[in-house]
């Protein structure tokens, strides 16, 4: 009884470590680190990020929505000033991770294809998530 009072207490004491990229991750069922790696390759971690594509399409915030899912995500509210809100911005990019785990598994191709379905820019992106992970001492380096 005594160990489970300390380890009550020990627990009480942290800090509640919570944030959106837990809170979409746990929500989507997807990895919150895997998540982080997607912004910092996306953004380098910056909530107010846009970048204006070749083909007319529009990248926003943190993980970089792209402007081709505004329709979609119109049904469920989010317009593009929705989406330059941080937390938004990462529930809806779990909610994107998440739709290519259903249909790639939980991969590294399903990570590479939250940027393209094509299979060398597809594997190219997951390689610098894969590297960004490695780089935060996360995962061992993939040759």
């Amino acid at each position: 009884m005594a160990c489970a009072a300390v380890a009550l207490a020990l627990w009480a004491s942290q800090p509640a470590f919570a944030d959106c990229f837990d809170s979409a991750g746990t929500y989507q069922g997807v990895s919150p680190l895997v998540l982080r790696a997607i912004a910092w390759v996306e953004s380098r971690g910056n909530p107010a990020a846009v970048h204006h594509n070749a083909n007319g399409s529009t990248d926003i915030g943190e993980l970089q929505i792209n402007s081709i899912h505004l329709r979609e995500l119109a049904v469920y509210g989010i317009n593009e000033q929705g989406l330059r809100d941080e937390c938004t911005n990462i529930y809806v990019a779990a909610w994107h991770l998440k739709k290519q785990i259903v249909k790639y598994g939980n991969t590294w191709d399903a990570v590479g294809a939250y940027h393209s379905e094509k299979p060398q820019l597809r594997d190219a992106y997951a390689q610098m998530v894969k590297t960004t992970l490695a780089h935060w001492g996360l995962m061992t380096p993939s040759p």
